[in-house]
């Protein structure tokens, strides 16, 4: 199972402890404390951070007539739940995750905020086992290999766009209510829905209050257009 992964990702780890807590949630971590088992919310926590780098340089590489703010907001959307989601995806790494019995029970494995955390572990796992360069490599692979940044619409859009087409007809009234946070404070994932006239039609989760309302309206906008 470790030479399929590491087939897919397209890198082969020397040190495989890294891989394998890149793999661990938490609540398997839990269950298995006493056999050494670690989660893989550190190595979250630096993937992230590789993976701003790695998208930041890409955006300011790509074109010299990008202002500062537009970058911001591309950076945010190229790197967002959604997109990391997509990545895991496509990679199926939801096979081979370790989830402890209550979370495998109630569909951890298809999560999406999972999903997307294990992508950054991965990043961080390729960065200390082979270096930035390798790391730098999966993200241009497997996280920005289609990006096309004037296709690109930065998530502040979304709510304003949700806005204008529920107000095609006529005033309605559009609500966003927080429904979960979790994470330790450095690293907080919140989890918000949105409703038109008392009725939910988006979910979505984010780093910030902020982005977790734009992947919900990003959803609805979704269910909406299909």
């Amino acid at each position: 199972m470790k030479e399929t992964l590491e087939s897919r990702i397209g890198y082969h780890f020397k040190d495989d402890t890294l891989l394998e807590t890149a793999l661990t949630h938490s609540s398997y971590a839990n269950e298995k404390h006493a056999a050494g088992a670690v989660s893989y919310e550190r190595l979250e926590f630096l993937g992230d951070s590789v993976l701003g780098l790695t998208t930041a340089e890409f955006l300011y590489a790509h074109s010299p007539a990008l202002p500062e703010g537009r970058m911001t907001r591309l950076r945010a959307e190229l790197v967002c739940e959604t997109s990391l989601h997509e990545t895991a995806l496509s990679l199926g790494l939801g096979e081979f995750m370790r989830l402890g019995r209550g979370e495998e029970l109630t569909g951890g494995r298809a999560r999406t905020s999972i999903l997307a955390d294990m992508v950054e572990s991965i990043i961080a796992a390729i960065y200390l086992d082979g270096g930035m360069a390798e790391a730098k490599r999966f993200i241009m692979e497997h996280v920005l290999r289609n990006a096309h940044i004037d296709d690109v619409r930065p998530s502040a859009d979304y709510k304003t766009a949700l806005q204008e087409l529920v107000q095609q007809n006529g005033e309605v009234r559009i609500c966003y209510e927080q429904t979960g946070e979790s994470g330790p404070d450095h690293n907080k994932l919140f989890s918000f829905a949105v409703s038109v006239d008392g009725v939910k039609i988006g979910e979505g989760s984010g780093r910030t209050k902020k982005e977790a309302e734009q992947m919900a309206a990003r959803r609805a906008l979704e269910t909406l257009t299909k």
